[in-house]
């Protein structure tokens, strides 16, 4: 097998799994909205996953990242 040379993390980053927790919940919020006949909820939901990618980018950008100085990877 590898010795995984240049693995990238995978995304088991703080930034990661903020953005992603931010973005499914916002998916789901704007699934309920749809269903539910609230326009204005389902855009402000596709705001929320605007912002979700924003957060993970700032995050990662604040050294929260996989190759950040403030990240220590996990044994798995």
């Amino acid at each position: 097998m590898s010795n995984n040379i240049g693995d990238p993390g995978h995304g088991h980053s703080p930034a990661a799994w903020t953005a992603v927790v931010i973005m499914l919940v916002a998916f789901a919020l704007g699934t309920v909205f749809y269903w539910l006949d609230m326009p204005i909820l389902v855009w402000a939901s596709a705001g929320l996953l605007v912002i979700g990618l924003l957060v993970g980018w700032i995050m990662a950008r604040a050294g929260y990242g996989v190759n950040g100085p403030k990240y220590s990877p996990k044994a798995h």
